[in-house]
C-alpha cells in the first residue's frame, strides 16, 4: 500500500485478519470510573494473540504479500511485541521471520520470539545498529521488510482494533491511545476521521520518551534519543508515514511521568485483575494525573500490550529500591549515632 489507508483499506484490513486474530473484548471498572469520575471503555488488546495489538498489522502484512516475495520470509527490527506478532503470522502462513533485538530486549519477549520460531539476531540498543543489522539479514536471506509501523498496511490493520471499539462502544468522547512510532495512533486517528463525526483521539506518551510531543510542537519529526522510560515498547521515533496523519488527525498529546505510569498499572492490575504492559498504562496516567478534563465523558481507551516480565514488576523494583535506601539510611543512622 502506497498511499495513506483509505475508509475501503480499514474494512478490507479487518475481513482479511478477522479468521486470524482476537476480536478482543472491551472492559470496564466501576471503581476507576468512581474514583476518576468517569466512564472508561478498555479495549484489552493486551489479550489479543501474541498478547498485544501488533498481531494485527503483522498478519495483514504477512497475508497481503504475494507468494513469490513471502516465500523469502519476512524480517524486522522490534524490541518485542511486533517482533513476536510478526513470528506468529510468519509462523501462520507457514514462512520464515528473521528478527533484530536489541540485547536488552525484555525477556518475555525474547522468549515469546523464540517460541513462535522467529530467527533472532541480537545487537546493541540503538537505532543505528538496529537498522544496520537488519540491511544485513535482508540482504543475506532476501526477506521483506515489515516496518513495526512506517507502514501503510500496518497502519491499515492496526486501526481495526479502534474500529471494534467504536462498533461496541456508542457515543465516545474520545479515545486515548499511547505513542511510540505512532501506527496504532495514526491509524485510530483515520478510524475516527473515517467512522465518527465526534470522537477525539488523544495521544499519552511517557515524558522520558517524548519525542512525539515535541514533534508536534515543532512540526517536524525531532528523533527519539536516549529515552528514558520504564515504557519499552514507546522508545522510537515518529514515522515519516504516521507524524503527518498524526499531526493532521490527533487532537492532542498528553505526558505521563514514569511513577504515574506505574500507579495507573497497578491499579488496572488490582483493580480489573487483568495483565498489561507499562506503555499500556499512559494512556491512563495522563488521567490520573489531570491533563484531561474528563468528568462526566465516555472515553475509550486502547491496552495496547499485556507481555509483562512478572518477575521484575516494576512496583516491586521500586519497594525494593525503597528497602534498600531505607536499611542505608538505619546504618548510618546507627553509625553515626553517639555512644
Amino acid at each position: 500500500m502506497e498511499s495513506i489507508p483509505t475508509k475501503q483499506d480499514i474494512l478490507a484490513a479487518a475481513d482479511r485478519i478477522k479468521q486470524h486474530i482476537h476480536r478482543t473484548p472491551v472492559m470496564t471498572s466501576r471503581s476507576i470510573n468512581d474514583l476518576l469520575g468517569t466512564r472508561i471503555f478498555f479495549k484489552c488488546e493486551n489479550l489479543q494473540k501474541a498478547g498485544a495489538f501488533k498481531f494485527r498489522g503483522a498478519t495483514n502484512a504477512i497475508l497481503s504479500l504475494p507468494d513469490k516475495m513471502a516465500r523469502w520470509g519476512v524480517a524486522t527490527h522490534s524490541s518485542g511485541n511486533h517482533a513476536a506478532a510478526l513470528s506468529l503470522a510468519a509462523k501462520i502462513r507457514g514462512i520464515p521471520a528473521f528478527i533484530v533485538m536489541p540485547r536488552t530486549a525484555p525477556r518475555i519477549k525474547i522468549k515469546a520470539v523464540q517460541s513462535y520460531g522467529g530467527k533472532i539476531t541480537f545487537c546493541e540498543p540503538n537505532q543505528a545498529a538496529r537498522e544496520s543489522t537488519l540491511e544485513r539479514i535482508v540482504r543475506e536471506t532476501g526477506a521483506t521488510f515489515i516496518h513495526p509501523y512506517n507502514n501503510y498496511t500496518i497502519i491499515a490493520a492496526q486501526a481495526t482494533a479502534a474500529l471494534e471499539l467504536l462498533e461496541d462502544v456508542a457515543d465516545l468522547d474520545m479515545v486515548i491511545i499511547p505513542v511510540g512510532g505512532g501506527g496504532l495512533l495514526s491509524g485510530t486517528a483515520l478510524t475516527a476521521h473515517y467512522f465518527t463525526n465526534r470522537v477525539k483521539v488523544i495521544a499519552a506518551e511517557p515524558e522520558g520518551a517524548d519525542d512525539a510531543y515535541r514533534s508536534i510542537k515543532a512540526g517536524e519529526i525531532q528523533p527519539s534519543v536516549n529515552p528514558k522510560t520504564i515504557c519499552d515498547g514507546l522508545l522510537t521515533s515518529l514515522g515519516s508515514r504516521t507524524f503527518p496523519i498524526i499531526r493532521k488527525y490527533v487532537s492532542a498529546i498528553h505526558t505521563a511521568s514514569d511513577p504515574d505510569i506505574i500507579h495507573a498499572m497497578r491499579m488496572i492490575w488490582e483493580r480489573m485483575k487483568i495483565i498489561v504492559e507499562p506503555s499500556s498504562s499512559v494512556p491512563l496516567a495522563i488521567i490520573i494525573n489531570n491533563k484531561l478534563k474528563v468528568a462526566g465523558k465516555k472515553i475509550g481507551v486502547i491496552l495496547t500490550g499485556g507481555n509483562v516480565d512478572v518477575e521484575r514488576l516494576p512496583w516491586n523494583v521500586d519497594e525494593k529500591n525503597s528497602d534498600k535506601v531505607t536499611e542505608q539510611q538505619s546504618d548510618k543512622e546507627t553509625t553515626q549515632r553517639p555512644i
